[in-house]
């Protein structure tokens, strides 16, 4: 169930310590907000001068205003905080918001001083949220304890950041959008993102999560959260660069950036990621509206070809399919639109919407009447008739027909769109005009930028977690891995069923001939302990007897010495793909798996694709048809499919060890050979934590 912030959100009294009259001074904010309702509950304000604060007596401590305080604000300089905070603790407060900086943030003497704290408060029963944040606040029960105003409405803002939250309220207005409640999510040194989103998972008024987050603490419980929360979750976040795979020991972790491991998490948990404030609102508009779907054949209708053209392209960098349409519904269209209007999809008036203005109404209506589209994104000049006559009686008698037409016609949109609900989102050059407000005040998303309508509607249709396995669950932890050599992570994996070639670890020519006899050519010859063997002359292929085996050893360990050797049995390559299959795990979100284009050029190509580790066999095969090259898994001139059922297999067995072994860093294999007959495994490395 989570925990219990009920005195967090809605106490039985407040008090806020260090309110004062400066303006300057944070605590002149909050206690200015928490005003605001004073008949909801008894707010007292704490200043150790006593006095009058705000035009109201002020207690010069929380002792002196004589009874217990259920939720204690603290805006007073770092060295009084954690007297106040034992102050709070004596007082009875259940609940703290700790505005005061200078913790965590500060280093290791601040993160040491804010542990102390967090573990005095939780030993007391009480939550702490912060240090180093800037409120809360919750409009359903009227706490202001936050330095500004939210409009009120259903999504919940849960925010590293007050100078986003702030431009978020104000990208909101224009499209309506309110907010149940705001956190400062601070230092997170007791109450942690995950604490507050199950919690507004369980909050009936709201209805939407949306997080900026730099640190997410434990991002796979984050994860499991959003998964599990039953309403949308939109994150927003930061530090997405490249910086992180820079020390990598493997190619999977030079793959794998910090921007990569968000993305899996938020693919596999259903959260939409954005990627700014204004996207963010975008798609918080988006949710907020009407119908929803999972499926993405959009219908794109437009009364110009550019807008039209625009549109479809700006849709389908969205994610969605713009298909052309069937020959019912061309023939459906046709009976309502004239001669020279398009109906292959994009659908476009042509000039009809002059001549009759309800010519847009019906063309929304046999669109959301179509089985094969889920989806309609209306683009262009609608609205501007009405903007550009005045409205309602206003301009010449000419302008005046067309602007009444236009809202004629868009209250039939209303109509239709209640009688068959699908996901419909407007751009218009005037998305303020009279027309266009009956729409956005019947729940239809109203957009002046043509991204921003596809990206709306996008979020409209996302699978979000519906139909989802789920998160992987991490497999209780197998008996540490000590043998991280060549060898050693080739057994690991055979134990697992990962099949390999036939091997025999060699030190010396007497070594090698004995391998030989083990097994039958062609040969491959590898030299051990290299970072990567390829690229350093390491690996020699096809070595059809025992005479090349040796010359090519002989070779080998003059230029390069290697200490040890491996002698293998040459797969057949016949008809076959290279992949590469990888985990590296992640300090917040733990192991992240990568599947792709292997062999030598992996790092080239870059075409690869990720998921929270272990993945399932069923997850693994969508992660392989879904990358740009999946064609070549499929068969291309002559050739003949690979087993990607086999492959996905592996990406299993693979990417169940990685988890099961929490100190391994990363794990590899490269390459994948995947034949029409099946999967084996060429190489293999790990490198421990």
């Amino acid at each position: 169930m989570g925990r219990d912030l009920t005195a967090l959100f809605d106490p039985g009294s407040v008090a806020v310590v260090g309110a004062s009259d400066d303006p300057a001074k944070y605590g002149h904010a909050v206690a200015s907000q928490a005003l605001r309702a004073p008949d909801r509950r008894p707010v007292h304000l704490v200043n150790r001068r006593g006095g009058t604060v705000l035009g109201r007596t002020a207690a010069p401590s929380l002792a002196a205003i004589g009874e217990p305080v259920e939720l204690v604000v603290i805006s007073v300089p770092g060295a009084g905080f954690e007297a106040a905070v034992d102050d709070a603790l004596a007082c009875g407060a259940k609940a703290i918001v700790g505005i005061t900086a200078g913790f965590a943030e500060a280093g290791p003497a601040g993160l040491a001083r804010q542990r102390a704290v967090a573990a005095r408060v939780q030993a007391a029963g009480a939550v702490l949220v912060g240090p180093n944040c800037l409120g809360i606040a919750d409009n359903t029960t009227e706490l202001y304890l936050a330095s500004d105003r939210f409009a009120p409405g259903g999504v919940a803002l849960l925010s590293q950041s007050g100078n986003l939250a702030l431009e978020l309220q104000l990208r909101g207005a224009p499209h309506g959008l309110g907010f149940s409640r705001f956190v400062s999510l601070g230092n997170q040194a007791d109450v942690t993102l995950v604490d507050l989103v199950e919690d507004c998972a369980r909050h009936e008024a709201t209805s939407a999560i949306a997080v900026y987050a730099e640190d997410f603490g434990d991002g796979r419980a984050f994860a499991r959260a959003a998964t599990a929360a039953g309403k949308p979750v939109v994150l927003l976040t930061a530090g997405r660069g490249t910086a992180s795979a820079r020390s990598a020991q493997s190619h999977t972790g030079a793959l794998t950036t910090s921007a990569d491991v968000v993305a899996a998490a938020c693919r596999d948990a259903g959260v939409e990621l954005v990627h700014t404030p204004r996207e963010m609102t975008v798609v918080l508009a988006a949710l907020s509206a009407g119908p929803r779907t999972s499926g993405r054949r959009t219908a794109v209708f437009t009364d110009g070809g550019g807008h039209g053209a625009i549109a479809a392209d700006a849709a389908e960098d969205a994610g969605l399919d713009v298909p052309e349409l069937g020959a019912r519904a061309r023939e459906r269209l046709r009976a309502v639109l004239w001669e020279q209007s398009a109906v292959g999809n994009p659908v476009d008036l042509a000039g009809m919407g002059e001549q009759n203005p309800l010519s847009y109404a019906d063309t929304v209506a046999e669109l959301l009447a179509a089985d094969e589209v889920d989806a309609v994104l209306m683009t262009g000049y609608f609205g501007g008739y009405a903007a550009s006559h005045g409205g309602l009686g206003g301009g010449s008698a000419g302008g005046s027909v067309l602007a009444q037409g236009e809202q004629q016609a868009a209250r039939a949109i209303v109509t239709h769109l209640a009688a068959a609900p699908k996901p419909l989102v407007v751009q218009s050059m005037y998305p303020q005009s009279p027309s266009c407000r009956v729409l956005a005040g019947a729940g239809v998303p109203v957009f002046a930028a043509t991204e921003d309508a596809a990206r709306a509607l996008a979020a409209m249709t996302a699978r979000g977690t519906a139909g989802r396995p789920g998160l992987p669950a991490l497999p209780a932890p197998a008996a540490p891995l000590r043998d991280t050599g060549y060898h050693g992570v080739r057994a690991l994996l055979d134990s697992a069923g990962v099949p390999f070639p036939p091997a025999r670890e060699i030190t010396d020519e007497a070594g090698l001939l004995a391998a030989a006899a083990e097994f039958e050519g062609p040969y491959v010859l590898k030299a051990l302990h290299l970072l990567h063997k390829s690229d350093a002359g390491g690996v020699a292929l096809r070595l059809a007897g025992r005479d090349e085996l040796l010359a090519a050893y002989r070779e080998m360990h003059a230029r390069l010495g290697a200490s040890s050797y491996s002698v293998e049995a040459m797969a057949d390559l016949t008809d076959g793909i290279e992949l590469i299959v990888g985990v590296n795990r992640d300090p917040r979100f733990g192991p992240v798996a990568l599947v792709g284009l292997g062999g030598v050029l992996t790092e080239t190509l870059r075409d690869v694709a990720f998921a929270l580790a272990p993945v399932p066999v069923r997850r693994a095969e969508e992660l392989l048809r879904g990358l740009r090259t999946a064609a070549l898994l499929a068969g291309v001139r002559g050739r003949p499919a690979v087993d990607v059922a086999a492959a996905a297999a592996v990406v299993e067995r693979i990417t169940t060890v990685a988890a099961a072994h929490p100190e391994i860093a990363e794990l590899e294999v490269n390459p994948l050979l995947v034949r029409p007959d099946g999967a084996v495994a060429l190489d293999a490395r790990a490198v421990l934590l």
